[in-house]
């Protein structure tokens, strides 16, 4: 997406009387001279007009006149300009239908783009760039990712109730577009919670954690459980299910699905995947202590058919969370290594081991190389010379 503004080549406060002429004939109540006030005056009273333009069937000639507007707004010193830029996206956001949505978009990025990095308005142009973004489905057109957008906000910070806002829009607006990226800007949201606060965010925990569960992508839920409000549901049904996706196997969540199914349906929580998710998880963790596994424990502990064993484990091998081989001769897989579902203290214990026995090896191998070299020196100084 474009982002410098667009400069005519007139004065400004020529370009400001040719707007208004412009809105007076497309018949918005505005008058065609000049305010006595000056251009700030005659900008607050063109912004006031400004979504006339959408009744324009040429969407180029509506991106000309948006972009001068924007480049007369970024040009001039605003004393009222928190109501002027404020009153000016607002009124995009509102941009009839897909197309004309898309214009209003460019226009209000190149606005977002222009303003000094440390004016706190660049918040709420960016807020509203992601609610016009998420009505025409170009949210991934100027979000890229969590550390982007605080790197765009570096040089003047949002206050906490500001990015919890941002956070909760953008995690709507991401729900059917990136499922993985909503999930994890729903973890960035609930770590701006504290002690103090973590309560109040009871619906925001329960959001993460639904999205989570539902993304078809994300296999590791135990850092949910480290979140001060996902702490705070202990107890309840929502925290109980997650637990059985961290760490249980699929019988667990069959029982629990038995139990509480109007539960898991009024989560927006799909069974069939439920169990499609589980069916990998608990392999996983069978992988974790069996490097070979018979046709015969997947059958039972999957409840699969013996027909829908290979496709299961191609399934499995394309999330890339288990490296395995098929045997079909003695109906079996072979496992080389597989992701933990939780990494707890006997992860890191062995994950040390693994350390110190590689320092140990690369060691051995420095040593065992300094005495060859030594060696050939020794063998080069004692041969005779031509």
């Amino acid at each position: 997406m474009q982002g410098p503004a667009v400069f005519m080549d007139i004065s400004l406060e020529d370009q400001a009387l040719e707007l208004r002429k412009y809105f007076k004939s497309l018949g918005a109540e505005i008058s065609e001279e000049k305010s006595p006030k000056g251009i700030e005056d005659d900008l607050h009273k063109i912004v006031g007009v400004c979504d006339a333009c959408f009744k324009e069937n040429n969407e180029a000639d509506i991106e000309a006149i948006l972009n001068s507007i924007v480049s007369i707004m970024v040009s001039i010193p605003l004393e009222r300009g928190e109501n002027l830029i404020l009153a000016f996206s607002q009124r995009l956001t509102k941009s009839p239908g897909p197309k004309l949505g898309m214009v209003a978009l460019q226009s209000l990025w190149r606005l977002y783009n222009n303003l000094e990095s440390n004016s706190p308005l660049r918040y709420h142009v960016y807020y509203h760039v992601i609610e016009l973004a998420a009505r025409v489905g170009s949210v991934g057109e100027v979000f890229k990712g969590v550390e982007q957008l605080k790197r765009e906000f570096a040089t003047c910070t949002p206050s906490n109730e500001q990015m919890q806002k941002l956070y909760r829009l953008l995690h709507q607006a991401l729900l059917g577009q990136n499922s993985e990226l909503a999930a994890k800007v729903m973890i960035e949201l609930l770590g701006t919670y504290t002690d103090e606060n973590a309560s109040y965010a009871r619906e925001d925990a329960i959001k993460c954690i639904v999205t989570a569960l539902a993304d078809p992508n994300t296999y590791l839920l135990d850092p949910l459980l480290a979140l001060k409000p996902v702490r705070f549901l202990e107890g309840e049904l929502i925290h109980d299910l997650l637990n059985i996706f961290v760490s249980e196997k699929l019988s667990s969540y069959l029982t629990f699905y038995k139990n509480h199914k109007e539960f898991v349906h009024s989560q927006g929580l799909n069974h069939d995947q439920n169990v499609k998710k589980m069916r990998i998880l608990t392999f996983m963790q069978m992988a974790e202590t069996n490097p070979e596994i018979s046709f015969d424990e997947i059958i039972s502990e999957l409840q699969i058919e013996e027909r829908n064993v290979e496709e299961f484990i191609i399934e499995v091998l394309k999330t890339r969370l288990v490296r395995a081989r098929m045997d079909q001769s003695s109906r079996a897989v072979r496992v080389s290594s597989t992701m933990h579902r939780t990494f707890g203290r006997a992860q890191w214990l062995a994950l040390r081991d693994v350390l110190l026995s590689w320092r140990s090896n690369v060691h051995q191998a420095h040593e065992s190389m300094k005495s060859v070299a030594a060696a050939q020196l020794e063998y080069a100084s004692q041969s005779p010379k031509p």
